[in-house]
């Protein structure tokens, strides 16, 4: 059997095992599947069927970044840059799915990366919602919706009426959170401790809501801080590796020492000039 031929076979297996919601078996048959093929001439059409069969996969278990990276193999075929609306509507999609990721090292960099794309200048309001995620200023939830969210569900898949997954109101749930750990990780490069109640307030959210966030960005390392419940402040602390610290201590240590023998030359200097 031809590769061509075998890569059908098996994107025919997949259409069907999503046809019967069977995402686990569908992922399984994916992974039979080699990337490197989609480089080969003449495979643009089974490399965008391929991914956009990965993208309904991903979907149920929310993997935005994968749906992200999904649709930039998409974009990167000419069948679809050669066609200008469907070049405009996956980038699109590119966009929204990055941003609704959690954020981590890759997500960051990819923002900053594709914000770049000559592309993305046919659509201002994408750039637009990238630099409000990578500029270090705090996001306003309300005005951050005035401002996108008919665009959102006018224009995107993951916020449209039609998106049979989750539907759009799960994607503005997960938008929303992202605007809340986006304003955390600001607030936390800008103080060493803050009151419970001031970090609610600038949240937008009551106190109880405010502390599951940030526990949630502290468990996956996104942030390090610590929460004094009796005070009710939060201490947003850079957790050091152990040669930082044996750094730090050997750097006190010298600057002692040079104390110690700075008072001890003084000393004898005063016995001498006491001495004579």
């Amino acid at each position: 059997m031809e590769k061509r031929e075998k890569v059908e076979f098996i994107l025919e297996q997949m259409r069907l095992c999503l046809a019967k919601k069977d995402f686990i078996r569908t992922q399984i048959l994916s992974k039979k599947i080699s990337p490197k093929f989609f480089q080969e001439e003449g495979t643009e059409d089974l490399k965008l069927k391929f991914y956009r069969q990965m993208v309904m996969v991903d979907l149920q278990t929310d993997s935005y970044l994968s749906i992200s990276k999904h649709y930039w193999e998409m974009y990167n075929t000419k069948m679809v840059k050669g066609d200008d609306s469907e070049k405009l509507k996956t980038l699109r999609n590119l966009v929204v799915y990055l941003i609704l990721s959690p954020f981590d090292n890759e997500q960051h960099d990819l923002m900053h990366r594709w914000m770049k794309l000559r592309d993305l200048e046919a659509l201002p309001e994408y750039v637009c919602m990238l630099k409000a995620f990578t500029t270090q200023e705090l996001l306003q939830w309300d005005d951050f919706c005035e401002k996108h969210e008919a665009t959102l569900r006018n224009e995107t898949e993951a916020f449209s009426v039609l998106n049979g997954s989750k539907g759009p109101e799960h994607a503005l749930k997960d938008l929303q959170a992202r605007v809340t750990e986006h304003n955390i990780r600001i607030i936390s490069a800008y103080y060493t401790q803050i009151r419970l109640v001031r970090l609610a307030e600038l949240l937008k959210l009551n106190v109880d809501e405010a502390e599951k966030y940030l526990s949630n960005l502290v468990v996956k390392k996104t942030v390090q801080a610590k929460i004094d419940r009796l005070d009710a402040v939060v201490r947003f602390t850079e957790k050091k590796l152990a040669t930082d610290v044996l750094n730090d201590w050997s750097h006190n240590i010298n600057s002692l020492m040079s104390l110690i023998n700075q008072a001890t030359h003084l000393i004898n200097k005063e016995r001498m000039v006491h001495a004579v």
